[in-house]
This record gives C-alpha cells, sequence and structure tokens, in this order.
C-alpha cells in the first residue's frame, strides 16, 4: 500500500516530467511528457512553485514508518535547496560549460533508443526539439540579463565554443550512419541539420548579445558558494576547514605517488616515471582501448558479485560507449532507465590520433562503472517501492555519489587490484587531482589566499592560469583535459569538491562503522546496507548510518 508521502513522491516525479520531458527522456521515466523542454521564465516559475508547493505539502504529512522517514527527510533536504536555489535566481543563470544544457541537450539525443522505426522517429523527434528547447534557454538568460544575474565573461564565450565543437564534431551523424538508408534517413537528416542550425545560434546568441552583459570575475562569492555547496554535498559546508583539509589531503598523496614512482623506476623524477608509462602502457586505436574497457568492466563484475558486494543480475549488464567530439573533457557515467530497460553505460571520449594510458585510466574504469556509479545507481534503480520515486529518479546528490564512486577506487586499492605496472600510481594521481579540486574550487571563488609555500611555487592569488597550474602540476592532469576541467569549475562551483569530500564523509561512516563493530564488522553487509538506502545528502548519511 503507498504512503501518503510515498504518493507525493510519485506525484512530484510525474509532475517535474510533464514540465522537463527532457529530463524525463534522458533518465528514462516512462510516460507520454512530449519531447520538448520549456526553460523560458514562466516554465521555470512552475517548477518553482511545483517545488514550494510539494515542500509545503510533504511537511504536512506523517511518516508511517522507517521507509517514509528515509523518504521524507531526503525529500525535504532536496525540496529546501531547490526552493532556496530557485529563490536566489540561479536558474537565470543557465550554462554551466562544458555540462549544463548543451551538454544534455546532446546526451538526451545520444539516450534514445535505436531498435525500431519508432524509435528512430524520437531519435529525429528529439533532434528537431533543439532549436525551440534552446530559444526558450536565451529567454531565461535575457531574464537574467535584465535582473543583473548573469555568468562569467569565461563562461559565455566557453559556451559559444562548445556550441560550435558540437556543430564542427557534427556529433549527430554518428546517428544517421547508424540509421542507414531506410525510410526515415531524410527526416533524420532535415532533424539533425535543425539541431545544428540551433547550436548556431546559441553561439551566435552568447558571443552577440549575452557577453556584453557578462560580468567580469569568475569566482561567485561566499552566499552563492556555500548555496551551491548545500546543494552538491547535501551538508552545510565549513570551507575554510575543507579548505586547509584539501592541502593536507593534497601534501599526503603527493608523499604517496613519490613513493609509488620509485618503485617503478628509482631515482627517476615523477614527470619521467609518467612518461615512460605513457610509452609503455599506452593502447594506440580506438578499437583497442574500448576492448580493454569491456574486459576489465567484465572482469570487476565477476569479481565482486557475491564476495564484496551482492549484485542484482539486471545490473551485470554494463554498456560501454567511446564519445567522439565531447566536450565533457572526462569519462562520465548514465545510469539505466527508470524500468532498466537500457542499460548503465559508461562513456569515454576520445579524440582522432589520441593514445589511451591505460595505467591511469582503471582507475577511472572503477569509479565510473563497478563497484562505482553503476553499483551505487544501479541498485537505487531496481530498490523497487522501498524506496521513494523521488529518491529512485530524482534525488542523486553529488556528494554522496561523487564521494562513493571515488570511496569506490580506494576500496579497489585495498582489495590489491592496482596490481598492473603503474596503476597504483595512476589512482594515487586521480586521487591527487580531487584534492587538488577541492583548494582550487574552494580557493578561487571564494578568493582565499595560497598558503606561503603554495604562494612561492604558484601565485599569491587564484585565477585561471593559476588554477590551471595547480591542476596540472600538482594535479597531474594533461593540459588538454586540465583546461576543460577549469572551465567546468568557474560554471558549476561547489561540484569539484564533491569527490574527496565525499569520500572523507563515506570513509568517516565506514571507519566509524568498524569501530563500533569491532570483529563482527561485515563489510559486504555494511555495503549492502549503506547502498539500499539510496541518494541522500552527506549529513543524512553520517545521521542515518550512525543510527
Amino acid at each position: 500500500m503507498t504512503t501518503p508521502i510515498f504518493a507525493l513522491a510519485d506525484e512530484y516525479i510525474d509532475a517535474f516530467a510533464r514540465l522537463s520531458p527532457m529530463w524525463a527522456g534522458a533518465v528514462g521515466v516512462k510516460g507520454d511528457f512530449g519531447v520538448a523542454t520549456d526553460f523560458g521564465p514562466d516554465a521555470e516559475a512552475e517548477r518553482g512553485k511545483l517545488e514550494r508547493d510539494t515542500l509545503a505539502k510533504l511537511n504536512a504529512l506523517e511518516s508511517t514508518g522507517p521507509d517514509d522517514d528515509l523518504a521524507r527527510r531526503h525529500m525535504a533536504e532536496r525540496l529546501a535547496v531547490l526552493v532556496d536555489r530557485h529563490e536566489a535566481g540561479e536558474w537565470r543563470r543557465a550554462l554551466m560549460v562544458p555540462f549544463g544544457i548543451l551538454q544534455n541537450v546532446v546526451s538526451y539525443v545520444s539516450v534514445a533508443p535505436r531498435e525500431t522505426e519508432d524509435d528512430w522517429r524520437l531519435n529525429a523527434a528529439r533532434m528537431a526539439a533543439v532549436p525551440e528547447m534552446l530559444g526558450t534557454w536565451r529567454r531565461t538568460m535575457d531574464a537574467g540579463i535584465e535582473a543583473g544575474q548573469t555568468v562569467a565573461v569565461r563562461q559565455a564565450v566557453e559556451g559559444a565554443k562548445q556550441a560550435r565543437r558540437t556543430v564542427e564534431a557534427r556529433v549527430f551523424d554518428k546517428h544517421l550512419t547508424a540509421y542507414g538508408d531506410g525510410p526515415l534517413a531524410q527526416e533524420l537528416r532535415q532533424a539533425a541539420e535543425a539541431a545544428y542550425a540551433g547550436f548556431l545560434t546559441a553561439a551566435e546568441y552568447l558571443e552577440r548579445e549575452y557577453l556584453p552583459h557578462a560580468v567580469e570575475h569568475d569566482g561567485v562569492g561566499e552566499e552563492r558558494y556555500l548555496l551551491a555547496a548545500r546543494y552538491t554535498l547535501g551538508q552545510r559546508l565549513d570551507p575554510r576547514d575543507a579548505y586547509a583539509w584539501g592541502w593536507e589531503e593534497l601534501h599526503r598523496i603527493e608523499e604517496e605517488m613519490a613513493a609509488e614512482a620509485a618503485q617503478i623506476l628509482p631515482g627517476a623524477s615523477l614527470d619521467e616515471v609518467t612518461a615512460h608509462l605513457n610509452a609503455t602502457r599506452s593502447l594506440d586505436t580506438h578499437e583497442a582501448f574500448l576492448a580493454w574497457l569491456e574486459e576489465k568492466h567484465r572482469t570487476a563484475l565477476d569479481a565482486l558479485n557475491g564476495v564484496h558486494f551482492d549484485i542484482d543480475p539486471r545490473l551485470m549488464d554494463l554498456d560501454v560507449q567511446l564519445v567522439h567530439g565531447s566536450s565533457s573533457g572526462a569519462p562520465y557515467y548514465t545510469g539505466p532507465s527508470e524500468d532498466l530497460s537500457r542499460p548503465g553505460r559508461t562513456w569515454w571520449p576520445v579524440a582522432e590520433g589520441e593514445k589511451f594510458g591505460i595505467w591511469d585510466e582503471l582507475t577511472t574504469l572503477f569509479h565510473e562503472g563497478v563497484p562505482g556509479h553503476h553499483l551505487q545507481v544501479g541498485q537505487t534503480r531496481i530498490a523497487g517501492e522501498r524506496l521513494s520515486r523521488f529518491t529512485r529518479v530524482f534525488g542523486n546528490v553529488s556528494g554522496h555519489s561523487e564521494g562513493w564512486a571515488l570511496y569506490a577506487e580506494r576500496l579497489c586499492d585495498e582489495l590489491g587490484w592496482f596490481t598492473d605496472t603503474g596503476s597504483r600510481l595512476g589512482m594515487l594521481g586521480g586521487s591527487a587531482m580531487r584534492a587538488a579540486r577541492v583548494v582550487i574550487d574552494i580557493g578561487w571563488h571564494l578568493g582565499y589566499p595560497l598558503p606561503e609555500a603554495e604562494a612561492k611555487r604558484h601565485g599569491k592569488e587564484w585565477t585561471f592560469d593559476v588554477a590551471l597550474d595547480v591542476l596540472h602540476t600538482r594535479g597531474r592532469v594533461p593540459l588538454h583535459r586540465a583546461r576543460p576541467e577549469i572551465v567546468r569549475y568557474a560554471g558549476w562551483p561547489a561540484q569539484a569538491i564533491c569527490y574527496k569530500l565525499g569520500e572523507r564523509a563515506w570513509v568517516a561512516a565506514r571507519d566509524e562503522a568498524k569501530a563500533a563493530g569491532g570483529a563482527d564488522f561485515d563489510l559486504k553487509a555494511w555495503h549492502t546496507a549503506a547502498l539500499k538506502l539510496g541518494p541522500m545528502g552527506l549529513d543524512n548519511l553520517a545521521a542515518i548510518m550512525r543510527g
């Protein structure tokens, strides 16, 4: 029997899907919600009203048991921060390069099914809807200009570049090739050309109309940053504590990296060891890289199942896709559809002529696939009626999900899985990158000075170039990937901190449980209990796992 709280969660998802068909299609919510999302000011006002009204209804309902308590706690936290973000006008700054609306529109088309003629008609409809959707988005950006709430110059410039790259890479042409010369070929081609025209119009808008109104400073300041941190972490952040901890964590990891490098090439510098690994532990073709990814995903699934996790058979299907012409700069994951008819997928951006350093990609594979995002998101999808529908399909919290994925990398190290030459150094390099993100994101957005020793090395004040230098030299990120990363931090404040601060919360919760359980502590049982909770904010995670 559905409780009033669970019924309200269902009601919210259906209402939000009607207001946001692109979201519904991207996450796989079933229903006839249309194709195009209206991103205009009036539609944003309706979404804001839905959040406020739902929160008010939730506060008036009584809980009927533990499942209700969990659903209420999570919904209340998420809806409250969504209401606060809407009231603060964050919806008027709807860009968030290189992710955000431009990437989301591409992903919306990419995840469409492609088996039947009706599926291909849906592909055509989604592409054809791009100009309309981006047109409504421009009206919201205009509302930001009128309200004096605009994004930074860098975001506008990079957004225009991203829109143009989408067209230059002809990202939708691969769908046309996959379809071939069937009866819908002309309709698909026309739809793709319409989508490209929509992206070009968006680029011209950002360059000619929006850019003169954009703000100069990349940093968003304390008020906006702390609100963003509530949204991405589900936690009230102490930024100065997190900033100091980030530097300490970076120093700790760097010491481990030096020791690991010395075991690979004694006496060589870290840069020399990295060059050696790139030359000897890399693949030259897309086909070889894809085969390696598929084999490692399968090996991890088989090794974890029944030992450290009980993996539902429906989650043993994990798809791997290479992405050509992506602007994201880094691999990412998309979860299964609500009914599990579409599997979870890891996506790996590739470029022509690129070499693939498999020594440092293994840790990312564990992060995006298993035991990382795929197990966490998949477990939420299969939870059924025990979790509210709000939690299953809407309730993701970056600090919870990215923290788990980074915990998953640490777990694989604890299990001794980084045995291939250089792979543990690759894991440590990934962790150094996440620690560098903490200090960059907090320091840059809040204008904190660099510590004295760091200032001598990088500069006294955070700028784009200082952030780039720290991420490249301390986070060990190649420059071709570091630059879009820094752009991302500027456009998505407080998201970059979610990985390390989320990992810190997960490790603390596990260590607390180990200390309380002593010899009776069961890691698999703890993993099962933790993942069964579904997504939640980090403050809620700590409280619930503590009991």
